[in-house]
């Protein structure tokens, strides 16, 4: 019951191109339709591919065999006000633009009420700061809990409905690594796999910088330093979504998590493998964690085909590799078209995603 927007990728330039050509490479839109579809099984707020044209341009590009092929994307979100669209605002003081900026995302993006407590809950800016903070703090618990690597989460990509979108350099892990970057260009680790929920915290007070134009800091500061509160819960909750199990309360749900993280680092074996072997609690291990999962009950009967076969989907960087040269070197299509069902598949053993933050 909600409108979706239309959204290109690759269709041109615009004023904010820099130095670019404004187009996508025909992989690039492949690896979004992957990305998209597998996020959506894990139960990530995501925006959805909708259609892909190719172009016939070559393209050439530093980062891969050039010249390539070209290809104009299509996506569904539900809206694309970003917080980078309010930093702009601050930019220019545009007091009477961000008044109406925050009426209309209260409006399009309605969501729960401030705690009862929270200073300046009435003001509409700081409704919205809370609404964004309890989003992102599920955002970035859904993506680590997915095991995936957005690669890029500037100011500019991250949606104030707490939706994910514009899929570039991600990586799915191969092994649980939380120093694990996706993008070729983050010498750093700035936006490495255990740093994401760090980046969108530090997103989400640039958002209350730019709310600065309307309201005081105390109340913006009491709505962010709720981000880590909520991020546990979100993590708890969509922990125990994915392994099958009932939960046993926040407390022993994060000694869950931290013996599960430890599990995989030693074991080097990425969320995928833990997740499908463990599902329901089933084959625990020696150990801290075979204990702590046989404490555990299952959260319904795993009756799906999936849970019978050998492994689950994957989107390590070896299969999505393969997908693409099959499609580059002979056009073939299929096993494309094949990763896209059995995703599709996972998502119904996954069952309906645990409730986000409206």
């Amino acid at each position: 019951d909600r409108l979706l927007d239309l959204g290109t990728k690759g269709s041109g330039r615009t004023p904010y191109s820099r130095d670019g050509d404004g187009r996508l490479t025909l992989k690039g839109a492949v690896r979004e339709i992957l990305a998209t579809e597998m996020l959506e099984a894990l139960g990530v707020y995501t925006s959805k591919t909708f259609s892909v044209i190719e172009t016939g341009e070559p393209l050439m590009r530093g980062d891969e065999p050039s010249p390539t092929r070209s290809a104009v994307m299509v996506r569904l979100s539900h809206g694309h006000i970003r917080i980078g669209t309010f930093q702009r605002l601050l930019a220019y003081e545009q007091r009477d633009n961000m008044e109406q900026l925050v009426a209309y995302c209260l409006e399009t993006y309605p969501g729960s009420q401030p705690p009862a407590d929270a200073p300046g809950r009435d003001e509409p800016a700081i409704r919205l700061m809370h609404q964004v903070v309890e989003r992102m703090a599920d955002l970035a618990a859904s993506y680590m809990v997915a095991g995936f690597v957005h690669g890029v989460l500037n100011t500019d990509n991250m949606n104030i409905s707490g939706e994910s979108f514009d899929y570039g350099p991600w990586r799915w892990l191969p092994t649980w690594d939380p120093g694990f970057t996706a993008a070729y260009f983050d010498h750093s680790g700035l936006y490495a796999f255990g740093r994401q929920p760090e980046a969108i915290h530090w997103n989400c007070a640039q958002l209350a910088m730019a709310l600065r134009l309307l309201a005081e800091s105390e109340p913006l500061i009491a709505a962010l330093e709720r981000f880590a509160d909520l991020y546990q819960a979100a993590m708890t909750r969509r922990f125990t979504w994915r392994l099958g199990l009932e939960s046993r309360g926040q407390a022993q749900d994060i000694e869950l998590i931290a013996a599960s993280e430890r599990f995989m680092k030693q074991a080097q074996i990425g969320p995928d493998a833990f997740f499908f072997t463990h599902r329901g609690g089933r084959n625990p291990p020696d150990g801290e964690l075979g204990d702590i999962l046989r404490a555990y009950q299952p959260a319904g009967s795993d009756t799906h085909v999936l849970w019978q076969s050998a492994d689950a989907p994957t989107l390590i960087s070896d299969n999505v590799e393969r997908i693409w040269a099959a499609i580059d070197e002979h056009d073939d299509w299929s096993a494309l078209n094949q990763q896209v069902c059995e995703i599709r598949g996972f998502g119904d053993a996954l069952g309906e995603p645990v409730q986000r933050p409206r």
